[in-house]
């Protein structure tokens, strides 16, 4: 006797063990390719927006991890206080980025094409692993910002956060990615209907 219950994929593709978009979820990037996405017709002003809020969280993260690197070979004097700015804006507008994509935009998009509904439960579980990400790296800064508030040595805090800025930028790239490849095949494919 066979069981033709369909497996459940709910689980599969975790953040921290994917290289990219599984290919059957990959039927409108093939037909998009990035280098195509600024010039078609349906490639408009929010989707754009949509990619600079990406670049800037993906510089951010950049930022804050060269200002690590710096503050540990004693070259940035003004480490706690652009540590403290920017992270707590980095992951601010990380948290809201993602709560608008899953409450408003990603319900929008699903309906459009049911062969990408389980790449947009993938995003989704991605953004609940990114909260625990988010969490940690809060936690690894408040650490390092005790320690200079304290006047003590704050090395080994550094170090320890300068792993979680690395570790969480490695996650953040891979979903970013793979949103894009996602979300921006689909506004072209369907643009009309968005509107």
């Amino acid at each position: 006797m066979s069981d033709d219950t369909p497996k459940d994929l709910s689980q599969d593709f975790p953040l921290d063990g994917r290289k990219g978009l599984p290919e059957h979820l990959r039927v409108l990037a093939d037909l998009y390719p990035r280098t195509e996405w600024r010039g078609h017709p349906n490639f408009n002003d929010l989707t754009s927006f949509w990619l600079e809020r990406h670049g800037m969280f993906r510089q951010l993260n950049d930022l804050l991890v060269e200002s690590s690197e710096k503050r540990l070979d004693g070259a940035n004097p003004r480490y706690g206080r652009e540590l403290q700015h920017y992270t707590s804006m980095y992951l601010n507008q990380l948290h809201g980025h993602h709560q608008i994509e899953d409450h408003h935009y990603f319900p929008q998009f699903i309906p459009l094409d049911r062969r990408l509904e389980q790449g947009f439960e993938i995003l989704d579980r991605d953004h609940h692993a990114l909260d625990g990400h988010i969490h940690a790296l809060a936690a690894s800064t408040n650490a390092v910002l005790q320690k200079i508030a304290a006047g003590d040595n704050d090395e080994k805090e550094a170090r320890a956060l300068l792993d979680a800025q690395k570790a969480f930028r490695a996650f953040l790239h891979r979903h970013l990615e793979d949103e894009e490849d996602l979300v921006v095949p689909v506004i072209l494919e369907y643009g009309a209907a968005l509107s």
